[in-house]
């Protein structure tokens, strides 16, 4: 089957579609197409996945393996974390879209427990960090009870598909009702003109249980700047400015996902920041190094705008392969009643500002980092999705 790719040229659109024209390019026998130069920033490139019936492997997929950073010292990582606690930055003009609650329904499909052996249950640890003395805290979501199923943990999940005939995992979030945010690098491969395919999306995954059910693609879309390798990074086709994609999803039975778990908000331009460039980051994902990929793990950081690599936010994490594309959110959790206080800034609730992108080669560090969301990444990717097929945003 020979699948069609569109370069759709929207250069820094915030609004509606706008009337950017778009070109058509095929895609050869070997999955790759031609290449093609000098489109506008913001210019998003749609993948229409093919349907060919090819099985994922939910048992014994594999990690996608954590695109790995530049060599970090300790004196580097902490020189970084200090420059930016003590440097203020010049922020944009930040704005978000809301998310929404969902239903809660579940419709439970069994996948198959992934291979190997889950690790004893964890003692309650204190906060930890790496040689960059950036403190954070990753545990997994609590077994004891259905936190998976819970608002708003269910909205994130783990995110199957094939590259030629393996399977391998990465995570990934609703962002809106059949929209799916995650890092590029999981649906394309950077500067190589080709998309991987046959992606099932599994919100509220637990250890082989889909409380959901499993979701598959129609499109995909990234910048095109990420698919030719022209984007602009500190270590290429790694830190990069736009490790951001989105999955547009099929029905099933007329409805999406989000109906029952509802989607999160999504921020760009440095929304949740602090003028001087730092925030609190709440991370979901499923690393194939912690409890062997079967369980929900949540880590949370102070994050911190690193300039020396493209900008991109840095936490601390434990996390590793298979955390590719999980949301880093603002605000995360259920918003208490306000009785005798008032509101922060930008308080609006559960609203992702990036997703996992990478880690530095020494895993001493404990550090991650992610591409930020902005006016020319995330929002013409979202909107794109949106003009395809809007009852999916609706």
């Amino acid at each position: 089957m020979q699948t069609t790719l569109r370069v759709l040229v929207m250069a820094g659109v915030i609004g509606g579609l706008g009337s950017g024209a778009f070109a058509q390019v095929q895609e050869g026998s070997d999955g790759s197409a031609p290449r093609q130069r000098s489109l506008p920033q913001g210019s998003v490139t749609a993948f229409t996945v093919p349907q060919t019936g090819r099985q994922v492997d939910y048992v014994h997929a594999q990690a996608m393996p954590l695109p790995l950073g530049p060599r970090r010292s300790e004196a580097e990582a902490q020189a970084d974390l200090i420059n930016a606690l003590t440097e203020p930055m010049t922020l944009g003009e930040a704005d978000f879209e809301e998310g929404g609650t969902g239903t809660g329904s579940i419709t439970l499909v069994r996948l198959g427990v992934p291979q190997g052996e889950l690790a004893a249950e964890d003692e309650v640890q204190p906060e930890e960090f790496g040689t960059s003395n950036q403190p954070f805290g990753t545990a997994r979501a609590d077994l004891s009870i259905a936190t998976n199923t819970a608002f708003p943990y269910r909205i994130s999940g783990k995110l199957f598909f094939n590259v030629g005939s393996n399977t391998f995992v990465c995570s990934a979030s609703l962002i809106k009702r059949g929209v799916v945010v995650t890092a590029a690098h999981c649906i394309a491969d950077f500067g190589k003109n080709q998309f991987y395919t046959n992606w099932r999306f599994v919100p509220g995954y637990r250890n082989g249980s889909a409380p959901f059910g499993t979701w598959t693609v129609r499109t995909a879309y990234v910048l095109t700047s990420y698919l030719m390798g022209t984007d602009s990074c500190a270590v290429a086709g790694v830190v990069c400015q736009n490790d951001v994609g989105v999955l547009l999803l099929n029905t099933t039975a007329g409805a999406y996902p989000g109906t029952a778990t509802g989607w999160y908000g999504y921020g760009w331009d440095s929304f949740g920041f602090t003028a001087g460039g730092l925030t609190h980051i709440t991370q979901t994902g499923y690393p194939v190094c912690l409890d062997n990929g079967a369980l929900m793990e949540r880590n949370d950081s102070h994050g911190f705008k690193s300039a020396s690599n493209a900008n991109n936010t840095l936490i601390g994490s434990l996390m590793c392969g298979g955390s590719s594309g999980g949301p880093w959110l603002v605000n995360f959790g259920v918003r208490p009643s306000l009785t005798s206080t008032t509101n922060g800034t930008a308080p609006n609730p559960n609203v992702v500002v990036g997703v996992t992108s990478w880690g530095f080669t020494s895993t001493a560090v404990k550090q991650q980092g992610a591409s930020p969301f902005s006016s020319t990444n995330i929002v013409p990717l979202v909107t794109t999705a949106c003009a395809a097929v809007p009852a999916a945003c609706s």
